[in-house]
């Protein structure tokens, strides 16, 4: 995976571990944990503020899922 942090812990959220089990692509998984860390740690880097907005709009469910799950920690 990529460098971004994502892929240190593995999934935090139940909501991020069900969508994982529907993914057969590494990608898609890779931009699954990018949406759940940057949601928890909201890096004020530009472009993954970017990348975060385009995994949100593809995937606005699981996107409130995770947020929801992490707001009640």
């Amino acid at each position: 995976m990529r460098g971004d942090g994502a892929d240190k812990q593995g999934p935090r959220t139940e909501a991020l571990r069900r969508a994982l089990q529907l993914v057969d692509n590494e990608a898609a998984a890779a931009d699954l944990l990018f949406l759940e860390y940057w949601q928890a740690q909201r890096c004020p880097d530009i472009a993954a503020s970017l990348r975060a907005s385009q995994i949100r709009r593809a995937n606005p469910t699981l996107a409130a899922e995770i947020h929801a799950e992490l707001n009640r920690r």
